[in-house]
């Protein structure tokens, strides 16, 4: 992409009908590294991958609670996503104070799509450069919940955001049928064995640059530390890579 006279402001339209500060903003997404999330009858999951700048600096947080319900990962500018992390954090607090119970993830989307497209619109503001994946669990069962600065907000039974996210994407097209009726166990190494496919052949999943978030019937969301991601990712390395995740392409921006 290059700057044109049409992307001086979000609300100038290209002759082309575009909003070229919109496909900025989904350009950064994709340049964030890669989230996965996947969700089963009882349980919905979400990994991400940890970036750090250099080896003597801590890796980045990419996962947040935001309820005892529901938590998000984030692909993109991580300033932009602690703000929506904090909006949806609020909202819930909101909502319980109000009802005296949690919010449904529903309305938890209708809230995200309204204050991602309110930057779409309005002279002076820019889009929020950063895609959020929202896991939760209410009445209705299961929630994995895919936002993209665009303000499209649709529900998924799996996806993935991100540097080369199409590899873990591919991934879970093939085994979607499986998802359905595995156990949290089963779902978390799923989900991190496409988030694997999205590393270059000469990298691998850590415990200290690999996140795992988990929520489900009867069981709050739960961030897992360094020694339980340990335990999940003993189990991935008995599956053998695809070819998917040696192939190439553009290094992710430390997001």
């Amino acid at each position: 992409m290059f700057r044109n006279q049409y992307d001086s402001d979000v609300t100038v339209w290209s002759p082309q009908g575009r909003l070229h500060q919109v496909e900025y903003a989904v350009e950064a997404m994709k340049q964030g590294s890669a989230t996965v999330g996947i969700k089963s009858e009882t349980h919905a999951v979400i990994v991400a991958l940890k970036r750090a700048q250099n080896e003597l600096s801590s890796h980045q947080k990419k996962i947040y609670e935001i309820d005892t319900h529901s938590g998000v990962s984030i692909a993109g500018l991580l300033s932009d996503g602690r703000i929506l992390a904090r909006f949806l954090q609020t909202e819930c607090s909101s909502w319980r104070w109000d009802y005296k119970q949690p919010v449904p993830i529903k309305k938890l989307a209708e809230a995200m799509q309204l204050k991602l497209q309110a930057n779409t619109q309005y002279y002076g503001r820019r889009p929020f450069g950063v895609g959020i994946l929202i896991a939760g669990y209410d009445k209705d069962g299961a929630h994995i919940i895919q936002t993209d600065p665009s303000a499209e907000v649709v529900s998924m039974h799996g996806t993935s955001i991100g540097a080369r996210s199409q590899s873990a994407r591919t991934y879970l097209e093939r085994n979607v049928d499986k998802f359905e009726k595995s156990t949290p166990e089963e779902l978390i190494v799923h989900a991190l064995l496409a988030l694997r496919d999205t590393l270059p052949a000469e990298e691998n999943l850590s415990a200290q640059n690999t996140s795992i978030g988990i929520v489900g019937k009867d069981s709050p969301f739960n961030l897992l530390d360094d020694a339980q991601v340990a335990v999940h990712l003993n189990q991935v390395s008995t599956h053998p890579r695809t070819t998917a995740g040696a192939q190439g392409g553009a290094e992710p921006m430390q997001m």
